[in-house]
């Protein structure tokens, strides 16, 4: 899977053209690490981050994959 596949499934997700499942948040945590690199090479970045969309839809897919995985 590609970057812009991870970013066509988070942005599907906000938009509701898609449910949010174990696959969003999957695409969100590897956006999140490479925005990570991002900061770590560079302060350019340092107060990049995502918007309050992305993280309430976080915060949403969390007890679905927890429940799943019995936490």
């Amino acid at each position: 899977m590609t970057g812009m596949d991870n970013l066509r499934i988070v942005n599907e997700s906000l938009t509701g053209a898609r449910g949010v499942d174990e696959q969003t948040c999957a695409s969100v945590a590897i956006l999140a690490d490479r925005l990570e690199r991002l900061k770590q090479s560079s302060s350019l970045f340092a107060e990049i981050g995502f918007s309050p969309h992305v993280k309430k839809l976080t915060r949403q897919a969390e007890p679905m994959v927890a429940g799943r995985y019995g936490r």
